[in-house]
């Protein structure tokens, strides 16, 4: 079994404030120990499953938040902030199932503890068709193009709520309960990992059907940006355009999730140039 994990750092136990997820902050290192401990908790559950082969993708800001050569199960780890498939890099059909760990809720979650939506600086609302998503929806649209599983979920509550909104909905570990954006109560780091544990061999177990995520058809996706002019941006794409009466709004709609999911990457990184 095959098993590709994309690892965010939002929605590990314990991770409240950026500066503990942001390379160079004081409380940083601290940080990393709690994400390398979920981590390797998931691994180790999908090991008892019978998974065999991973590719861990660091997904987390500079994307180079994992110590390789503490990684469980011999895996393979794609790392660096320069990738055309950003939080999904490394992803194809030959994969069985994929991990989401430590992921957070989508930008306006205000009870989500450091919530955005890919760029805080620039995003203001993410919908797909109608609905507010967060990153867990926005990449399964690369799990749907792939024809892969979406098997476990891990993070807050919010989290949780959002990603139990996917079809089919995957397992679910809920590791903290945020209060606000900057407030949470959070599990003992050991009881996280065991739960996380449980959820990955769980939800890989050969008793446990699952089928990829999917989409109603045509897929339409609004980004509504801080700003008119990153919208504006935006519309310079093919494929991309303004929303009437909406000026900070653009949308993209059609039948292929991975060319919609690689327009939205396009304008993330497009739109920087007027934050950086």
């Amino acid at each position: 079994m095959k098993v590709f994990i994309s690892t965010d750092f939002e929605g590990v136990a314990g991770i409240v404030d950026w500066d503990q997820i942001m390379v160079g902050s004081s409380d940083y290192e601290m940080g990393r120990r709690l994400l390398l401990g979920e981590l390797n908790a998931a691994i180790d559950g999908a090991i008892a499953a019978g998974a065999t082969e991973f590719v861990v993708n660091d997904s987390h800001s500079s994307m180079r938040n994992l110590p390789p050569d503490l990684i469980h199960g011999q895996a393979r780890m794609i790392t660096g902030k320069h990738k055309p498939m950003y939080m999904m890099e490394g992803l194809d059909a030959s994969f069985d199932a994929i991990l989401f760990l430590g992921y957070h809720g989508s930008i306006g979650a205000s009870q989500s503890v450091l919530s955005h939506t890919y760029n805080p600086r620039a995003i203001w609302e993410v919908r797909i068709n109608g609905e507010i998503v967060g990153e867990t929806a926005l990449n399964a649209l690369v799990a749907a193009h792939y024809g892969v599983p979406i098997a476990l979920v891990t993070g807050d509550q919010v989290t949780v709520e959002e990603a139990r909104r996917l079809n089919p909905e995957p397992v679910c570990v809920e590791v903290k309960r945020s209060i606000s954006r900057y407030a949470s109560e959070s599990l003992h780091p050991e009881v996280a990992r065991e739960l996380i544990h449980a959820g990955a061999r769980h939800a890989l177990s050969s008793q446990k059907p699952a089928s990829a995520p999917t989409f109603t058809k045509p897929i339409q996706i609004e980004v509504t940006f801080l700003t008119a002019d990153m919208a504006e941006m935006s519309a310079w794409l093919y494929g991309v355009e303004p929303v009437r009466d909406r000026s900070r709004t653009v949308l993209l709609a059609g039948d292929d999730p991975l060319m919609l999911f690689r327009t939205f990457v396009t304008m993330v990184i497009l739109t920087r140039s007027l934050v950086e």
